[in-house]
């Protein structure tokens, strides 16, 4: 199990860095994301906090971690500028909260995001424009499909869209708290119900192990 998009209680998650890795490798996770909520206010300081601990974990070689955040109600506008600070700042994974069913976010959130080249995954999209997922395909942007309740509810939507305009899609938990921690086994189930083939699944799977080739 790869997974980008998890928090710690530098945000909203219950977890501190250090243990949410822990738990993470010892349900035989190979790498993680850290990537807590952020706009122009903290970034910066979430960042160095994270780098901190994840530096050290990576020296052992157990599970990888990567630096990541959760671009989250930044408006459309400054997406492009904040994720290019972000980057500057130590970021390796840069994620945007989407227009979830769930939640009220800024409207054409997911139309710059997916024209913005420095964001990787687009998080719980909900129902995203057919012309954002054009942009996504275009700029090599990952859609999530969750396993995250309320968000996931538009999973099956993301992935016909996006096979249909050729758009990649990434498995990502949203982790919060332990309880959300899934296998591997039950992420395939996730993207299965999301309607994807046998194929599809595969080359979602292999999409995190593309990034994580890149990012680390």
């Amino acid at each position: 199990m790869i997974n980008f998009h998890s928090h710690t209680f530098f945000s909203d998650g219950e977890l501190s860095p250090a243990e949410l890795i822990c738990r993470c490798a010892r349900q035989g996770y190979r790498a993680i994301g850290l990537s807590d909520h952020a706009d122009e206010s903290n970034f910066e300081n979430i960042i160095i906090s994270e780098l901190k601990c994840i530096n050290e974990i990576n020296k052992e070689n157990f599970i990888k971690v990567v630096c990541g955040i959760e671009l989250t109600y930044v408006l459309p506008k400054n997406i492009a500028k904040v994720a290019a600070e972000c980057r500057k700042a130590g970021a390796k994974i840069v994620i945007v909260h989407g227009e979830t069913l769930s939640e009220d976010v800024y409207p054409e959130t997911d139309l710059y995001a997916t024209q913005c080249r420095d964001v990787d995954i687009l998080a719980h999209p909900g129902l995203i424009s057919e012309k954002a997922v054009k942009y996504a395909a275009k700029n090599n942007i990952l859609l999530e499909i969750t396993s995250r309740r309320g968000h996931c509810l538009s999973n099956g939507y993301v992935a016909r869209l996006s096979a249909i305009a050729g758009a990649k899609n990434i498995l990502s938990t949203d982790t919060h708290s332990p309880d959300d921690i899934i296998s591997l086994e039950f992420g395939k189930l996730v993207l299965s119900g999301a309607g994807m083939s046998n194929k599809e699944i595969t080359a979602t799977l292999k999409n995190a192990e593309n990034l994580l080739k890149r990012r680390m």
